[in-house]
């Protein structure tokens, strides 16, 4: 008789927290690669493609965040100079935190979605980058919606899987696939690493922009 091995919680808890800390590296980084960007004013856009913002929506409140976060350091400085340690770590914390705002301001600026030869990509902050090919592609068509807050990620219905990156809960083009296609997104979990979708919804600032490139190509 074979006697099952007992389950090992514990190691699998350390698997998720060396992949919750890999991810967190690599976010990190990604902070720094997207400000290098920015200052060399060199976007991620692939050769012969055109790039589409998406940040429009949400720009003014990034700057907002920004502009507090820096005046924030100079007066906790002024209230804790008396003593040295708890100085520097709230001028550390301080600084990282702006940085790490203007990281993501950059990478909104530097990764934009992109239309080109390869198809479409659908880009979102600093990890999101999803590729499809237009052999992939069925239709792409301009329409604008406005979900409730807080709507989940994923549209499911028996014939579908929408997947939805919105910005203040708007999506304005919709891209429909020819057959159920695996992409991989940021994380793991039911909202990460492989997942199977029918369709997407994202969100351009300039959509007939968009729109017009995309004629080019199917």
């Amino acid at each position: 008789m074979s006697v099952e091995a007992p389950a090992r919680p514990a190691a699998s808890a350390w698997r998720r927290a060396l992949g919750l800390a890999k991810r967190a590296l690599l976010v990190e980084l990604a902070v720094y690669a997207n400000i290098g960007r920015f200052i060399a004013r060199r976007p991620a856009i692939p050769r012969g493609a055109a790039g589409f913002g998406y940040h429009k929506p949400v720009f003014t409140v990034l700057m907002i965040f920004i502009v507090l976060s820096a005046v924030e350091i100079p007066i906790v400085d002024l209230i804790v100079h008396r003593w040295p340690a708890v100085r520097i770590a709230f001028l550390i914390l301080g600084i990282w935190g702006v940085t790490w705002m203007f990281g993501l301001l950059c990478a909104y600026l530097m990764r934009p979605h992109t239309v080109g030869p390869d198809g479409i990509r659908v880009r979102q902050g600093f990890e999101t980058d999803v590729a499809l090919g237009w052999d992939d592609i069925a239709s792409v068509a301009r329409v604008k919606r406005v979900d409730e807050p807080k709507s989940p990620r994923f549209e499911e219905t028996d014939a579908s899987r929408t997947l939805v990156y919105r910005m203040q809960d708007e999506t304005d083009i919709e891209i429909e696939l020819e057959r159920p296609t695996v992409v991989r997104l940021p994380g793991n979990g039911p909202r990460g690493g492989e997942q199977t979708i029918t369709g997407l919804r994202i969100w351009v600032d300039d959509p007939q922009g968009f729109m017009d490139e995309v004629r080019k190509h199917l």
